[in-house]
């Protein structure tokens, strides 16, 4: 289910069924002219692997909005405001919390966050209608979803 109206008319009527949360993790720059290319297009992976992983695993997760956040923030600061839409989800109550990012600085901090951190490299850029980064893409997604499922047996 993403973050929708139609979706979540859906989501209140089967809560008891979604009981996880996927929130995709993007950094931006605007700031630096040499890493705007590689950031969005990262974010713009990012949003097409969390929305082929809503699909995949439909019925069980809820895709949340991105958590956007400045590449050179304080980390301490963003993990208390992450830490806070986690405290916010379990609330419903979601019983897993995954992130999703690229953004490898995140594993630092990886033991504060509540939530479970999917880290993977990505690649700086590409042609996101290429055969090879579908392929690449599919790939993610099935991994992923297997490893996700691994968290509700």
């Amino acid at each position: 289910m993403k973050w929708k109206k139609s979706d979540m008319e859906q989501y209140m009527e089967a809560k008891e069924y979604i009981d996880s949360v996927l929130i995709p993790l993007v950094p931006f720059q605007l700031s630096n002219d040499n890493t705007l290319g590689s950031s969005t297009f990262q974010g713009e992976v990012i949003h097409i692997l969390a929305n082929e992983i809503e699909k995949e695993l439909t019925g069980r997760v809820l895709l949340a909005p991105t958590l956007h956040y400045l590449k050179n923030s304080n980390k301490d600061k963003e993990i208390d405001r992450l830490n806070q839409w986690v405290q916010d989800a379990k609330e419903q109550p979601f019983e897993h919390i995954f992130f999703l990012t690229f953004d490898a600085t995140w594993k630092k901090s990886e033991k504060e966050m509540d939530g479970t951190l999917l880290w993977l490299p990505g690649s700086k850029s590409g042609n996101l209608q290429s055969a090879e980064m579908r392929s690449v893409i599919k790939d993610q997604v099935e991994q992923l979803g297997e490893l996700i499922r691994s968290y509700w047996v």
